[in-house]
């Protein structure tokens, strides 16, 4: 890797935190759909679709990455799709590390079942970032109890709704409409018209992306 690509890669690790880089160019920076943009990631509107290099003066330019710039280049992958901080992240790979099983595997069942993670999911947010914000907003009931905390574990068997008073809000609507259109996860089950649905269970590992590379990201923590 390129001593610029180097001091790029260092330079997200730092700022990445609270990033304001536009989602669009988030997907391109890691060459794939990461799905933030909601219902237009599933248009030919996609930036990926039309430019897959990464954004900068640079990025058509391929450079080789070393095997910790390809390490940290998964990491923050996945800390994108599913919208963590830093600090967040290290806390939840601690926790996947402690617990039996192995770590990369345990770490992804973890991230998958993040209470803003199974709303969008089960539709209540077109991205993951609206349904975080929904679940901010006290939208979301677990199990009929008010829940606002987007890094709650969901639990199997759990029941997660949408709030009797934000049923009629139009982007919920809207985006349970769009979801309707496409298949539910088999870990989840949803009844679209009454805004509801259940945590059966923690997925396996092979029933999520096979894009990511959760080992890459073991190997950068263990050093």
């Amino acid at each position: 890797m390129d001593v610029d690509h180097q001091k790029n890669v260092v330079f997200e690790e730092i700022t990445l935190a609270r990033s304001t880089e536009p989602k669009c160019k988030q997907c391109r920076r890691e060459g794939e759909k990461l799905f933030l943009k909601g219902e237009k990631c599933f248009t030919d509107k996609c930036a990926i679709e039309r430019r897959s290099y990464p954004p900068g003066q640079h990025g058509q330019k391929k450079g080789r990455l070393s095997d910790y710039g390809g390490q940290l280049r998964e990491k923050q992958k996945v800390r994108r799709i599913y919208g963590i901080l830093e600090r967040q992240f290290r806390n939840i790979y601690k926790q996947a590390d402690s617990r039996k099983g192995i770590t990369g595997d345990t770490l992804l069942k973890l991230l998958e079942s993040r209470l803003d993670n199974v709303a969008y999911h089960m539709g209540f947010g077109s991205s993951r970032t609206e349904a975080r914000q929904i679940v901010n907003h006290n939208c979301i009931l677990v199990n009929g109890k008010r829940v606002n905390i987007p890094s709650y574990i969901v639990k199997s068997g759990d029941v997660i709704e949408v709030s009797k008073n934000s049923k009629d809000q139009l982007r919920i609507k809207s985006a349970i409409d769009s979801a309707s259109n496409r298949n539910f996860p088999s870990w989840i089950e949803v009844n679209t018209k009454e805004m509801k649905g259940i945590f059966k269970e923690q997925p396996d590992r092979s029933e999520l992306p096979a894009t990511i590379n959760e080992s890459l990201v073991v190997e950068l923590y263990s050093k």
